[in-house]
């Protein structure tokens, strides 16, 4: 059993971005993972085997609560018992804690970071009322007191709500905290008690058209908000919302003018190269100049977070856009190749990271469409300057 104890401080927990396991002594440590989010281990040897077990994610878990836990957990050790079998009897907790329980334990099924903050967001901010309560007292009465003020107005918001109380509540079934049925369920509960709404719109995004675009630009480069930033950034490069939102600066190669976004953070589950613009690089290089020391995420506004994914869709309501999407601009883009320019299908198509081709005809070309999407982005930045969009001009791929 390690003799030194307490060798971090709160201002060293906080302020930690590299990845790995950070002791603090006594079998403590704060975990970081590599898309940043902290959590504490306690980690012990037992018949010549290490084990470890999870004390809660940080900053739910403060450095005072995981040494407190840490302590417990040597005690039990010395005493020749074992903590994880004793975790497994512990008491009921509140809605809060089973919720925060519940991340911890599947957030490494997520891609990106943007999952787990989400999570955290509304399981906090819309649950206020209900995480207080023993999770075994949970009603349908208490999800309706959370759920009915957003149910019109914020439908999306609201169906994912309940879906994740739902599987918070599932969690605590499993555990023996809870028993009887799931009072977030949507047959036979929920769906008789909220009243009907208009079906959620799936399938094509409403767009600006592309004539329309560089205006818009115009508009947005004159707005400081980080939300005009990543919105503009998201344009030029014709990314999905989740990319530009996630994207950290150890993806940028500032030399290479590429923005190279990992596999786990792609639709397709496979790594994306996104050659820069002249106008993308200036929108990087202005954000890293005036970044934090150990700021992650470079679109942000406290340095830890990312932006919130409905930051670009309110920026849009605010510039009176009420019937396009972020999402829209991909498909302004791909009408834009097809109909003002020679560039080809496939390379358009890359340039959206759509697949085109079989997995040997795509190896082939990779390379070659590297160079040819470059000058296709760096096209698509020039159009966005023009003074006079309407006067479509084709030009040569």
């Amino acid at each position: 059993m390690a003799r030194a104890l307490h060798k971090l401080s709160d201002v060293a927990v906080k302020a930690v971005k590299a990845s790995g396991r950070h002791s603090d002594g006594g079998c403590l440590y704060l975990w970081v993972s590599p898309s940043g989010s902290k959590s504490w281990l306690f980690m012990w040897a037992r018949d010549g085997k290490r084990r470890e077990m999870g004390l809660g994610a940080y900053p739910t878990v403060s450095l005072a609560k995981a040494r407190a836990r840490a302590a417990d957990c040597r005690s039990a050790v010395e005493e020749g018992r074992d903590p994880i079998a004793e975790k497994a009897k512990e008491a009921e907790p509140t809605f809060g804690e089973c919720a925060d329980k519940y991340i911890t334990t599947i957030k490494s099924e997520w891609r990106n970071a943007k999952h787990e903050y989400q999570w955290n967001q509304t399981l906090t901010s819309f649950c206020e009322s209900i995480r207080p309560k023993r999770v075994s007292t949970i009603t349908t009465e208490d999800v309706l007191e959370v759920l009915a003020p957003i149910w019109q107005a914020k439908a999306e918001t609201a169906s994912r709500l309940r879906g994740r109380i739902e599987r918070v509540l599932e969690f605590a079934k499993v555990k023996g905290w809870r028993s009887g049925e799931n009072p977030a369920a949507w047959r036979g509960n929920l769906r008789n008690l909220l009243p009907k709404r208009q079906r959620l719109q799936r399938g094509p995004q409403p767009a600006m058209p592309y004539a329309e675009i560089p205006a818009f630009t115009a508009r947005l480069r004159k707005a400081e908000a980080m939300a005009a930033r990543a919105l503009e950034f998201t344009i030029l490069t014709v990314a999905r919302s989740g990319e530009t939102l996630g994207a950290t600066w150890p993806e940028i190669d500032f030399k290479g003018k590429l923005w190279n976004v990992p596999k786990e953070r792609m639709k397709a589950g496979a790594p994306h190269t996104v050659p820069l613009s002249v106008e993308a690089l200036a929108i990087l290089k202005a954000l890293h100049e005036q970044r934090q020391e150990g700021q992650q995420f470079i679109f942000t506004r406290d340095s830890e977070n990312p932006l919130s994914n409905m930051a670009m869709m309110m920026l849009l309501r605010r510039m009176k856009q009420t019937e396009i999407t972020v999402h829209g601009f991909r498909s302004g883009f791909r009408d834009w190749c097809g109909d003002a320019t020679s560039f080809p299908r496939e390379v358009a198509e890359a340039a959206l990271a759509h697949k085109v081709g079989d997995e040997t005809e795509r190896a082939y070309r990779r390379s070659d469409a590297l160079e040819k999407r470059r000058k296709l982005m760096q096209a698509w930045a020039d159009y966005l300057k023009a003074s006079k969009a309407s006067n479509v001009v084709k030009l040569r791929g």
